[in-house]
This record gives structure tokens, C-alpha cells and sequence, in this order.
């Protein structure tokens, strides 16, 4: 399973930073973070449809050392690493990029200039920093560049494409849209060869026919017209019956290629549209409420951690169970806790609440023991995934230590993907499940 970078450049891109750019550059933050969304995948790209140009695997290398993740938003504009960079991946069409990103995240083309390379060097900043961490020399880097290919154009936000950027997305992936059509192409000569073979024989079988029955008549005087008028028209059914599974088979299997927004070759042949009108269900927003812990109030969703964790404690669930078998299979999700993309040290605004919410629960049931637990979704590197979610889970215990409650908490657990549901292909936004923080309670 190959690393989405991606992932890990977003760590370096998180909120604080788009607030600082959008007060430095006299934007408005939806706008800075619409611009990131769009430049990310563009920059990965040049730099994967360069996965072999020396200059930018020297670049990388020595992004790693630069200092250019300390500074980003002032010590991009002017590197030396980045221009060079930046001509190298982009050539002409920088200017391209720019507007296009200018006018869809609706900033200056200054910004958009400034902000590209800020990307840029947070994301060879971020992937000589990974090569560097894991030892991985020109053709480490140049693989894992390799293996961004399949997934960037699938990460573009709706209304930008490659194409949109004037980058040749034909030459980064016509490749693979060439090899389509051509498999199309060949499968449609074989089928249109096999079609023409079988109406050449069963025109061949007709004429043999016709010579049997002329020498019969030579030979007999004429005989009856059933022995040759019964096999003649059998003949004539099967041959029906041969071209229109063949016509039929040529219309429904001929594959025709385009391409879609991306510049990616789809397959239209295989394409269904669902009937199903019904729209979408979406979860009802949930909103915080009062959580009763023993007088104390608390704030938390009804039915969310908080409110199982107290709920289960109060019934003597705990005081009841057994062993640590009996308690193993229940596990609660944070709905808060959450780490910066790509980081076990850093979490979002807002997460701070339900970890001293989980401080409060253990302090009112002292003998309570727990075990924390991290999980990653199905994309990257597995080895990776794991040690990221025992990183985290292991800063959460660290946490509660801090808070006076470590007595109570017995391990830290990373699990990665072990436990993922959902496909690593699905979207973003599908797979944030299998990215979370759980507790269970511990004998």
C-alpha cells in the first residue's frame, strides 16, 4: 500500500497557518484554504511527473535541511530551492497555474503566486523530512513520487482539473488513456475478425449445400426437396440466430474512451446510471448538551462518549465485569479528539474539551482503569499508519498523566488500519471514520 504524501504535507497546512496567511496577504481564509486545496495536489503532481528529474530529487533532499518547514510563510517567496523548483516542475505554465488557482479561489494572483510557494516548500519540506526520517536516498524518493500518480488527480477539488492548469495532464497521463483505447481498439478488430469469420462460414456451408443439392438432382433426377430444402433451412436459423449475438455482442462490448475533468481516460462502456432518485441521508447536526456526572455538569452530545462512558459506570457495568474479556469488545470514539493531518503532537481546536471531560469521568470513578487505542484509514504505508496511531494514542495517555490520572490508564495502543472499514480508494471525507481516537475500559 503505497503513502498518500498528501496526507502528511496537510499537517504542515492546518488552520493556524491559513489564518496567518489570510491576515498577512489581505485575504479572506476560505479563499487561502480554497487556494491550498487546489495547489496541494497540483505541486505533488509536477513534482511526480518528475519523479526522475535529478535537479528535483536534489531539491528535496535538501529541503529536509533548509529550515524551509520552520518558516513557511516568510522564508518561501525568495528560496532559491523553490524558484528553481518551480521552474523545473512548471516551466512556462506557472503563470497558468497561478491565475487559474487566482480565479478559482477567488484571491489576488499575488497571493496565489505567494501561496504556491508556500505549497511548494511545504511539501518538499515535508517529503525530505520523511526520506530523511526513513532513509531513503534519490531512488526512495523518486519511488514514492512515483506512486503519487494514481491518486492526485482524484484529490483536485471540484472545478479544477489539470487540464484547467495548462500542465499537459495529456503528457501525465496519456499514457494510460493511449494503452485503454488501444486495448479498446484491438478488442473491437478481434470481435469484428470473429463476426466476419462466422458469416464467411455459414456463407460456405450455404454454397455446400447448394452443390449437394445440384448433384443430387444431377444424380437422382431431382429426389425429394426435403433432403436438401430441411438442412438448408436449419442452416439458415442457426445463421440468424450467429449474427445477431454477434452484432449484439459488438454493440454492447465496443469501448469508447474520453476523458473526464482530470484528463483521465474513463471507460464509458462500463459506465451505469443508477435510477435510485431518493436523496442522501445526512446525519441531523449534533450539538452539545448537559451531561450529569454525579452533579457535576459536563459538556457533550447526548448519546457520545461522555454520556456511554458515565451511563456504564453508573449501572456497575464495570464494577460487575469479570476480567478484561468482558470489557474488551466496547470501545468509545472521541468525537472531539482530533490530531492535525500527519501529526501525533498536535490536535485541532476544540479537542482540548473532551480530554478534560475524560479527566472528570476517571476522578468520579476513581477505581476505573481504561485503555486508549489510535486507528488510521486504509491508505499509506501500513508500518507508518501504525506507529502514527501508537504516537497518538501514547500523547493522549501522556495527557491524563499530566492531568493526575494515569494511575487509571493501563496502555496505549496504535491498531493503523487493522480495524479500517472503509476502502482506501473511497473519498476523503468517507474514510474520516476509520481516522479516530477511542477508549475502552480495563481490568
Amino acid at each position: 500500500m503505497s503513502l498518500n504524501v498528501i496526507d502528511l504535507i496537510k499537517g504542515q497546512l492546518g488552520p493556524a497557518l491559513v489564518t496567518q496567511a489570510a491576515s498577512q496577504f489581505g485575504e479572506s481564509e476560505s479563499g487561502i484554504s480554497k487556494a491550498i486545496g487546489g495547489l496541494l495536489p497540483a505541486v505533488v503532481g509536477g513534482l511526480a511527473n518528475n519523479a526522475d528529474n535529478p535537479g528535483v530529487l536534489d531539491a528535496i533532499t535538501k529541503a529536509s535541511s533548509s529550515g524551509i518547514l520552520g518558516n513557511l510563510l516568510g522564508g518561501t517567496s525568495n528560496s532559491p530551492i523553490i524558484t528553481t523548483l518551480l521552474s523545473s516542475i512548471f516551466g512556462d505554465k506557472i503563470g497558468g497555474l497561478v491565475n487559474s488557482i487566482a480565479t478559482f479561489s477567488g484571491i489576488s494572483n499575488n497571493s496565489a503566486g505567494s501561496l504556491l510557494n508556500l505549497v511548494t516548500g511545504a511539501t518538499v519540506g515535508t517529503i525530505g523530512k520523511y526520506a530523511a526520517d526513513n532513509n531513503l536516498g534519490p531512488s526512495g524518493i523518486s519511488s514514492l513520487l512515483n506512486d503519487q500518480k494514481g491518486i492526485v488527480s482524484s484529490l483536485l477539488p471540484a472545478g479544477l482539473s489539470l487540464a484547467s492548469f495548462g500542465l499537459g495532464a495529456e503528457n501525465w497521463f496519456g499514457q494510460a488513456k493511449e494503452n485503454v483505447s488501444s486495448v479498446a481498439s484491438t478488442a473491437k478488430d478481434n470481435l469484428a475478425e470473429g463476426v466476419a469469420t462466422a458469416r464467411e462460414n455459414v456463407s460456405e456451408g450455404a454454397r455446400e449445400i447448394r452443390e449437394q443439392f445440384n448433384n443430387n438432382n444431377n444424380n437422382q433426377g431431382g429426389g425429394s426437396i426435403w433432403k436438401w430444402l430441411l438442412p438448408l433451412l436449419l442452416l439458415i436459423a442457426a445463421a440468424y440466430f450467429l449474427w445477431k449475438q454477434c452484432d449484439k455482442k459488438q454493440n454492447t462490448t465496443t469501448t469508447t474512451t474520453s476523458a473526464d475533468s482530470t484528463g483521465m481516460a474513463t471507460d464509458t462502456a462500463t459506465v451505469q446510471t443508477s435510477t435510485d432518485t431518493t436523496a442522501p441521508t445526512t446525519a441531523p447536526a449534533r450539538t452539545d448538551e448537559n451531561i450529569d456526572l454525579n452533579g457535576v455538569t459536563l459538556k457533550g452530545y447526548k448519546g457520545g462518549m461522555e454520556d456511554q462512558m458515565i451511563a456504564f459506570l453508573k449501572s456497575d457495568g464495570y464494577k460487575n465485569a469479570a476480567d478484561d474479556a468482558a470489557l474488551k469488545d466496547k470501545w468509545y470514539d472521541f468525537d472531539h479528539v482530533n490530531f492535525k493531518m500527519g501529526s501525533a503532537t498536535e490536535l485541532e481546536a476544540g479537542s482540548q474539551g473532551q480530554l478534560d471531560n475524560l479527566v472528570a469521568i476517571l476522578k468520579a470513578f476513581p477505581d476505573a482503569k481504561i485503555k486508549i487505542g489510535g486507528y488510521t484509514d486504509k491508505t499509506g504505508n501500513e508500518a507508518a499508519n501504525v506507529k502514527l496511531s501508537k504516537e497518538r494514542a501514547e500523547y493522549i495517555k501522556a495527557a491524563l498523566v499530566k492531568a493526575g490520572v494515569g494511575a487509571q490508564v493501563l496502555e496505549a495502543e496504535g491498531y493503523g488500519s487493522k480495524f479500517a472499514k472503509v476502502d482506501a480508494k473511497a473519498s476523503d471525507a468517507e474514510r474520516a471514520s476509520d481516522r479516530k481516537m477511542a477508549v475502552r475500559f480495563a481490568k
